[in-house]
């Protein structure tokens, strides 16, 4: 299983709508369209993610908690 760290977690939980995997990589490709060109850290943070998450096997995606932690 890939290694997330925290502020990817932290961002799949912000995009995990669809809850599946799947749906997380759509929903976090799509948001990527949408970011500017200052945006550049959130750009790597969310290309790792969904790096880490095409190679993921869904039962241990489906083992993630995927709960933000606002504090």
């Amino acid at each position: 299983m890939n290694d997330f760290t925290q502020d990817e977690l932290t961002l799949m939980s912000i995009y995990n709508s669809a809850g599946t995997r799947q749906g997380l990589i759509d929903s976090l490709t799509d948001m990527r369209r949408y970011l500017a060109a200052d945006e550049a850290e959130l750009q790597k943070l969310t290309d790792s993610a969904i790096s880490k998450l095409k190679t993921t096997r869904d039962s241990d995606y489906a083992a993630l908690d995927l709960f933000p932690e606002f504090e």
